[in-house]
This record gives structure tokens, sequence and C-alpha cells, in this order.
């Protein structure tokens, strides 16, 4: 049987009309759309793409894009100001600091002057502490568009032995966090990390965010794994690749995500799912989305 296939592009559609529909419904009471301001610093292209993308998202959806593009040569108390700014903008809920940001410039010290209630990426240390803690708050998105894949496809953490390859701030850290809190036995492997394959192959649930193209192949793979690669990279001869072998891990995995087309769509939903919530919560507005 071959694995199933977490569709994150026709999860991503099913929850941009679950977020239209509450925002439909609530802006006579709120009396504005929700707002999303994607501040970006420089020129790298992936940025650009990344941005054009969650512009794109917004529009269909119904928020409203407040982006800001500033050069790479802007000063870090300019960009700082820049973000105090839009703290104090009632028209935005959302803000989201597009990393990388170019060399020279400390994202760590422009995150913390992120409002931690408009923080949409959740990545602000009064976010990350609250879901250490189990506290509601906005949470990371690449992290919850997995939860969010995982819940839509049945497939259940609580009691199974789940293992994240990687322990970045971005992903690795923050998918241990959630995973464990629903219940799953939890082991995070790195870099240094020896003999890798002997922890992987005991994992139920297998989350490869590795940032190595195709390093995770089928001796790392339990038969009957859920497979999650959160890896996105540019093959020499044209095309994306994930930091799963795919056509290796496929026979004998019970679930997989593809590349494109699995965890990247979810984390820019996620992203407006955030903002969203923020904007409902303002105004005194069901949640959008129970459960995500």
């Amino acid at each position: 049987m071959p694995a199933q296939r977490l569709d994150g592009r026709q999860l991503a559609a099913e929850l941009e009309e679950v977020m239209a529909a509450a925002i439909a419904s609530g802006l006579p009471r709120a009396g504005r759309p929700p707002g999303l301001a994607v501040l970006r610093v420089g020129d790298d292209p992936a940025s650009g793409v990344y941005v054009a993308n969650k512009e794109k998202a917004c529009a269909r959806v119904g928020l409203v894009s407040h982006g800001a593009h500033l050069d790479a040569a802007t000063p870090q108390a300019e960009i700082e100001a820049k973000l105090r700014q839009l703290n104090q903008d009632p028209a935005v809920d959302g803000i989201l600091v597009q990393l990388p940001v170019p060399d020279g410039l400390d994202d760590r010290s422009l995150l913390l002057e992120l409002d931690p209630a408009k923080d949409a990426d959740g990545l602000h240390p009064l976010n990350l502490g609250r879901l250490l803690r189990g506290e509601p708050g906005p949470r990371s998105c690449t992290p919850a568009g997995v939860m969010a894949l995982l819940r839509s496809n049945g497939i259940d953490p609580a009691g199974k032995r789940a293992v994240v390859i990687g322990r970045s701030i971005l992903v690795g850290q923050p998918m241990a966090l959630m995973l464990q809190a629903a219940n799953a036995t939890v082991t995070v492997v790195h870099s240094r990390t020896a003999d890798l394959a002997a922890h992987t192959r005991e994992a139920e649930i297998l989350v490869v965010a590795a940032g190595k193209p195709l390093m995770i192949g089928a001796e790392h793979v339990r038969p009957g794994a859920a497979v999650v690669d959160v890896g996105i990279h540019r093959k020499p001869e044209g095309g994306l690749c994930g930091d799963v072998r795919t056509a290796e891990v496929e026979p004998i995995a019970s679930a997989l995500s593809p590349v494109p087309g699995g965890v990247g769509p979810m984390t820019v939903t996620m992203l407006l799912l955030n903002t969203v919530r923020a904007w409902s919560q303002r105004f005194g507005l069901p949640d959008p989305a129970p459960g995500y």
C-alpha cells in the first residue's frame, strides 16, 4: 500500500475557507478586517517569493496586508522603530519579521521589539515560554502546521514515540514541545547525535527538519511510521526536494508529506490563522478554527 499523502495544499485551502467565513461573519462587529504586517529587510530572493505568497494568501482570505520593505542598509534602530510603530497601529493584528535579515542586523533584538500579542510567527520569547508552559498564545507556524496535518489525517500523537530531527528555535524545539503537549514521548536528535538511525527507527512519528537535502532514507524509518518532511531545497538540476528520499521512504511509511505541497503551504496558513485569531480575540469573536 502506498503511504498516505499528508496534503498540505488541500488542508491549507480548507482552512482558508474557514478563515474567510470567520472574517465575513465578524466584520460587522469588528468594523475592519484583520491586518498582517510583514516586515522585510533587504532583497533576499527567497524572502521575496515567500512575502509575495503571503500577500496572495492574505488577499484570498480577506486580510489586509500592511507590508513594509526596507533597504538592506537600514540601521537596526530604524527597523526597531518601525516595529514599534506597527505595534501601535490599530489596523495591524499580526506582525512578521521576515527571516533571514541581512548580515549585521540582530534578529533576536528585532523579535524582542514585537508586541507578543501581535507576534504572528510565535517566536517572541514570551510566546515560546507560553508554549513551554502549555498556556494559550500564538504558536510557531511551521510546527503548528505539522500538528494540523497530523490531526486532519487522523494521526494522534498520544502514546506514540515521536522523533524530531533538528533542534532549531524555528522548528525543532517548538515541534518537540507541541508533540509532547499532545502526549507523545519525544526524542530530539541532531547533528551531534551518535547513530542517528538507531533513534529514528524507533519513531512512530518522524519529523525531519534537518535542513540537509535527501538526508533521510529507508534505513532511518520504522515500517509504518508517519514521516513529515519539513525540508525544502532547490536541486542543481532543477525542481525541489526535501530532507527525505521520498522514493525510498514511501513504500515503508504509513504516511508521508510531499515536497512541495506538504508542510510549506501550512506554514503560510498558520501565519494567517495566528493573525485572524488575534483579531478575533481583540473583538471578542469566536475562535476561527478550534483545534488548530
